[in-house]
């Protein structure tokens, strides 16, 4: 398994799995250029330049350049992550959610559809906010209240559609399907990003040493990002000797339990980028002037102290939160208990949970230090240099490497177990003597 890439459509049920997600992709970015009727896309285009440098810009990155097209598709799949994130947090304070989310498959699925519906009412707040900015755009050929109207409708179904779709993905496809949505909504403005960088450099906006510090700070970033995610802390744990079957015995055994540096991945990024983003998105997209939300608006803007304080302290945040939602210490101490198992100095059961849950505490910490530098460097190095160019920022560069090594991780996995099933050829093994068939 030197090179694993051309054994990926070797194998039966990764072939359909990678299949299956390009082409929910394929039908994703298609749906991603139809624009919303009654929208010149000319004039929005020239009016939305201005606001690329701000929340906007971030926003219409994540979607793939949906806002700023005006496409059926322009609110993505970032309704439904913010409805996850809120009864995610929800459930900490009310009890109901929380026993839910302990109830088993009953609960999630319960849940889940809480969250679907928690997602029409966002999108649909949102999809008419984007309809009142683009009246104010003076794009809108017709404006009143049948564009609002059918806007509104179009882009809540838009954003229900597309939920669908991340759901397929995660469950007949790939890899996360909302991640990957993000992903390749990211990956559509590389050329763009390219090509605008690069007629910079040929202006003479941006000088050599900038572009050589571009290239530094990508390089950097997906090396930062690839030790992350693959540092680990292990916890040693001893197998004792015991007697098995008629006489059996199992000799004592060495290991560990591997605990992440960051064990939430980029969620915690993709997290906290579309919470910042709501209260100053609203804003723009109601196009008040020299009000509340105006001042909201040019608070967090991505140049400002406040907003590089507040996303570095949600990642932080949502990486310890996520964390807490995939691991459970308690469930891991048990499952030791029942294998016999123990960690060398700590009794089984509730100490072990403890000590399992002090240890990724402190883990946890330096990584989303760690994690919230990785995403708030770029900002800072390109404002320096002034490189406008959002697909190399931190954010989306986090996001586009994150989620790659994650994909890349689970088809690796598909093909091990191929792998192993290698062993058993055509399903026979000899027993005295005697071919059986398994």
């Amino acid at each position: 398994m030197a090179n694993p890439i051309p054994n990926l459509f070797r194998v039966p049920e990764l072939k359909e799995k990678i299949l299956f997600t390009l082409f929910v992709m394929f039908i994703y970015r298609f749906g991603a250029h139809i624009t919303v009727p009654g929208v010149d896309v000319g004039i929005l285009r020239q009016q939305f330049g201005a606001l690329q440098g701000g929340i906007l810009g971030i926003y219409d990155m994540f979607v793939g350049g949906g806002l700023s097209r005006a496409t059926i598709l322009a609110l993505g799949i970032m309704p439904y992550i913010s409805a996850s994130i809120m009864f995610q947090l929800l459930a900490a304070v009310f009890p109901t959610i929380e026993k839910m989310q302990k109830e088993g498959e009953d609960g999630r699925q319960k849940l889940t559809q809480w969250t679907r519906y928690t997602t029409v009412l966002l999108s649909a707040v949102q999809g008419f906010s984007y309809a009142a900015f683009l009246n104010s755009t003076g794009a809108v050929r017709n404006p009143g209240f049948i564009f609002n109207l059918t806007t509104t409708v179009t882009l809540t179904v838009g954003a229900i559609f597309v939920m669908w779709l991340g759901e397929q993905i995660t469950e007949r496809g790939i890899g996360n399907g909302m991640s990957l949505l993000i992903f390749f909504s990211i990956i559509e403005g590389f050329p763009a990003a390219v090509a605008r960088t690069w007629e910079s450099f040929v202006a003479g906006q941006i000088q050599v040493f900038a572009v050589v510090m571009l290239l530094v700070v990508l390089v950097g970033i997906t090396a930062a990002v690839v030790a992350m995610t693959m540092g680990a802390r292990k916890i040693p744990v001893q197998i004792p000797r015991k007697v098995v079957g008629r006489g059996r015995i199992r000799e004592g055994q060495k290991s560990f339990v591997p605990l992440r540096v960051n064990s939430a991945g980029v969620m915690p990024i993709i997290f906290a980028q579309s919470f910042i983003v709501v209260p100053a998105t609203i804003a723009q997209f109601a196009g008040q002037t020299g009000g509340f939300l105006d001042t909201i608006a040019d608070i967090f803007q991505p140049d400002r102290a406040v907003y590089h304080i507040t996303y570095g302290l949600l990642i932080v945040f949502f990486t310890y939160f996520y964390t807490a939602i995939i691991f459970n210490p308690v469930d891991l101490a048990e499952n030791l208990k029942k294998q016999g198992a123990f960690v060398p100095g700590v009794k089984p059961g509730a100490r072990t949970a403890e000590y399992i849950d002090r240890v990724l505490t402190r883990v946890t910490l330096p990584g989303s230090i760690y994690l919230a530098l990785i995403a708030l460097v770029p900002f800072w190095i390109f404002s320096v240099f002034n490189i406008q160019t959002f697909f190399f920022g931190g954010t989306g560069l986090l996001i586009v490497v994150g989620v790659g090594l994650d994909t890349v991780q689970q088809a690796q996995q598909h093909l091990l177990l191929r792998h192993y099933d290698g062993f058993m050829k055509k399903g026979r093994v000899k027993v005295r003597g005697r071919s059986r068939y398994m």
